[in-house]
């Protein structure tokens, strides 16, 4: 009989008390047996490490780990990465659930693949705070390529992160996640899909919260963290460029990201993303020349951002 290859699923918690036992119910209900679970918690400060305390003691094949400090995902995460020994990794954040066949199926598949495929990703249910149904991702976001996807990735958004199962060989060779970010996924995704494959199962495996303070996306937001790290991995994108197909794809993104952080009123990043385009698109579009000229003296149009989404989304 064949043994079935050892998956860790690290779940990584910071103040999900409010999820956090239904989120491990998820990992513990998987029909798939061989099964490797570690919780990092990265020092919460709600009552998460009272559930995790209860759940140590009723499951103790539950691996724990503390991080010592509130250190970030990223870190956190390679910490119990470091700590793990399957040969397939799922990074699950303790605010989502999985659903019981979720392992198994993306087993199954990765099994019908050879080693040129590291990663297989879902469908996935979106799911509000009280986990009401709000929306399937692929509703939103089709078609999901298979294969070489690495132009695909830096066109556009297409993967829903936590639906990933992640072959350990991916990892070894990226050396985990850049912990010099302030997040993770656009970076693991620019990086392993210029070396390894994807590939899409269009079953749904996972259900991913949105929370409420986050319905309206705070990307781009003035001081949004996530944009100077965005800028690096923009700029890590560049120099990973082969072809054309590729480079058209990063003028792409980068006509996005240009208009993005300018209208709203990010200058700063903004400045920093024409740089990039200029890179790759020396003549500039009349339109960009313009908003190079307008960011260069800091006229400020975000309410024309705030009132274009406003309409689009009905938000009041």
């Amino acid at each position: 009989m064949t043994t079935q290859p050892l998956v860790s699923i690290i779940c990584l918690c910071y103040n999900h008390e409010r999820f956090l036992q239904e989120a491990l119910d998820s990992v513990l209900a998987q029909t798939y047996q061989n099964i490797e679970v570690i919780v990092v918690d990265d020092c919460s400060t709600d009552g998460s490490m009272a559930i995790i305390e209860a759940n140590l003691q009723k499951h103790p094949q539950l691996k724990f780990i503390s991080t010592g400090h509130n250190r970030g995902n990223c870190t956190a995460f390679n910490i119990g990465l470091q700590a793990s020994l399957g040969e397939y990794i799922i990074d699950f954040a303790t605010d989502d659930v999985l659903l019981p066949e979720r392992v198994a199926q993306q087993v199954a598949t990765f099994q019908k693949l050879d080693k040129s495929y590291g990663i297989v990703y879902s469908d996935a249910e979106y799911i509000s705070d009280d986990s009401e149904h709000l929306y399937y991702h692929s509703q939103k976001y089709k078609p999901a390529p298979n294969g070489d996807v690495f132009s695909e990735v830096l066109r556009r958004y297409f993967i829903c992160s936590p639906t990933m199962m992640v072959r350990r060989s991916v990892f070894d060779f990226l050396g985990g996640y850049d912990e010099n970010l302030y997040y993770e996924d656009f970076d693991f995704w620019v990086r392993s899909a210029r070396k390894y494959k994807y590939h899409y199962m269009a079953e749904v495996t996972t259900r991913r919260r949105i929370h409420s303070s986050s319905m309206s996306s705070k990307w781009y937001s003035k001081g949004d963290r996530h944009l100077a790290s965005h800028v690096l991995i923009l700029e890590k994108a560049l120099e990973l460029i082969q072809t054309p197909e590729e480079k058209a794809a990063m003028i792409t993104r980068l006509k996005y990201e240009v208009r993005q952080t300018y209208f709203s009123g990010n200058f700063k990043q903004a400045a920093q993303m024409l740089l990039l385009l200029h890179q790759v698109l020396p003549n500039l579009p009349a339109p960009y020349r313009c908003m190079e000229l307008l960011n260069k003296y800091k006229v400020n149009l975000s309410v024309l951002r705030k009132l274009y989404y406003r309409l689009r989304y009905r938000n009041p």
